[in-house]
């Protein structure tokens, strides 16, 4: 029985060290996509500035929102990255519709930030946790 309570303690110790490399992953991962996301927003208002499109803004302003999602370990992260992906895949087929190379730049890079947030989403929490 004690070999028990040794192994267990053991294996609650690892699992507290998985969580921990998963936190930091989500919180890098998180940094990475603030950044993006800032300056996509910037060069999204100079190009709204110029008469171009609004696109760049706005998925600039929703990446900067789910990278502060991502820091506080949200699963909402998920939910809002998978619209702003959702939107952008309209968005790209309105702009150049069925073109092959056309898309490639307009989906690549948001579609790995997708698979990475979702690499992560096991470790995010659905609610925060009351204070009780």
């Amino acid at each position: 029985m004690n070999q028990r309570s040794s192994e267990s303690r053991s294996n609650g110790r690892a699992s507290a060290g998985h969580s921990g490399k998963w936190r930091l992953a989500t919180v890098v991962l998180a940094l990475a996509l603030g950044a993006f996301g800032m300056a996509l927003f910037g060069g999204g208002v100079w190009l709204m500035a110029l008469g171009g499109s609004w696109y760049y803004a706005l998925t600039g302003a929703g990446c900067v929102v789910t990278a502060v999602l991502l820091c506080r370990q949200r699963l909402a992260a998920v939910y809002l990255f998978a619209v702003i992906w959702g939107l952008t895949l309209v968005w790209a087929l309105w702009e150049v519709g069925l073109n092959w190379w056309g898309l490639v730049p307009r989906l690549v890079a948001i579609t790995v930030i997708l698979l990475l947030i979702l690499a992560v989403s096991p470790s995010l929490r659905r609610a925060p946790r009351s204070a009780a």
